[in-house]
């Protein structure tokens, strides 16, 4: 797979106090590849290193060890951000502007012509879920929400083949949470590669391919999302729904197969159980005391358990 973003090594040091100065390690020894045209999820907790890491993608900050390539050329090459497009968490512009004075502005950064500059204005724009009648009001006068639309539109301006996405969806209600869903889906439909951070875990299940988990700066896991979910092995039960029998009347049988939980429901019981063998012991159960089958759910572990085991897992 050819890799978009090559990162091999990156450490970065901060320096903190006024008089004597300490080091306080932001990221250390990070290596990743970012393969072509996907949605990659970049998570971790506050402080895990994610912003440092985008930052230095960015050449907006220098790391102090390691090296870093972006669509094969490296990070310190500025020819490359003609390519790229960039988001951050909290956006700021000049907040005199309107909104497609801010995009001319962008489009003029790209060297675009006047009216390419209002075609992609208008486009974006709307694509982004911004209301026409805002487009002529200053910036000051925009909500967080809004000027998040403003910022993922700027990011798109020149049609990159790679966007860095840094909390996209941070002051977004849930009808714009699904229209940037929506925006980001079609990027990647159209071959653009989306290297996106986020808190909100059901946006990265929704949208990404594969996924890395920074814990206190260090890579904690990376790989193919259904992979990683599918890998904790004490989490993978399967969830058995019965109508027409109690939990209590069950409630021997079920004592009696290793690693099953039972409770209780309306008009019935859910059980859980470890291994596809303990399923059809289980219905047999059921059926055997005049209940009737209503559903067999593979129950995988979810991304925030995920998440958090991995969160919170002793650095080594």
């Amino acid at each position: 797979m050819e890799h978009v973003i090559e990162i091999e090594n990156l450490t970065k040091d901060y320096e903190k106090g006024f008089w004597k100065k300490t080091k306080v390690r932001a990221l250390e020894g990070l290596t990743l590849n970012v393969g072509r045209g996907q949605v990659f999820g970049f998570l971790g907790g506050n402080g895990a290193g994610k912003t440092t890491t985008i930052k230095i993608l960015m050449s907006l900050i220098f790391p102090s060890a390691g090296t870093a390539r972006i669509l094969g050329q490296s990070i310190a090459d500025k020819s490359v951000h003609t390519r790229i497009g960039y988001c951050p968490e909290n956006p700021y512009f000049y907040d005199y502007l309107t909104a497609t004075e801010l995009m001319d502005y962008f489009g003029r950064l790209f060297g675009m012509d006047a009216s390419a500059r209002d075609a992609k204005t208008r486009d974006l724009l709307t694509r982004v879920g911004l209301a026409e009648a805002d487009w002529n009001r200053q910036l000051r006068k925009f909500s967080k929400g809004m000027l998040q639309r403003v910022g993922l539109a700027q990011s798109l301006i020149n049609d990159p083949e790679l966007v860095f996405l840094d909390e996209p969806m941070s002051g977004l209600d849930p009808i714009g949470r699904r229209e940037i869903r929506e925006l980001i889906a079609g990027l990647r439909d159209n071959g653009t590669t989306v290297f996106m951070s986020t808190h909100i875990l059901s946006d990265i299940e929704a949208l990404c391919d594969n996924v890395a988990i920074l814990r206190k700066g260090r890579l904690a896991a990376t790989g193919n999302l259904q992979d990683l979910l599918a890998e904790s092995g004490e989490n993978q039960l399967f969830e058995i729904v019965v109508k027409g029998v109690s939990a209590a009347e069950l409630e021997t049988e079920i004592a009696a197969i290793a690693g099953a939980s039972i409770s209780s429901k309306a008009n019935g019981a859910s059980i859980q159980v470890m291994d596809e063998d303990s399923v059809e012991l289980v219905i047999s159960a059921a059926r055997k005391r005049g209940g009737t089958l209503v559903s067999v759910q593979h129950v995988r572990q979810s991304l925030e358990e995920l998440f958090v085991r991995e969160s919170n897992a002793p650095t080594a």
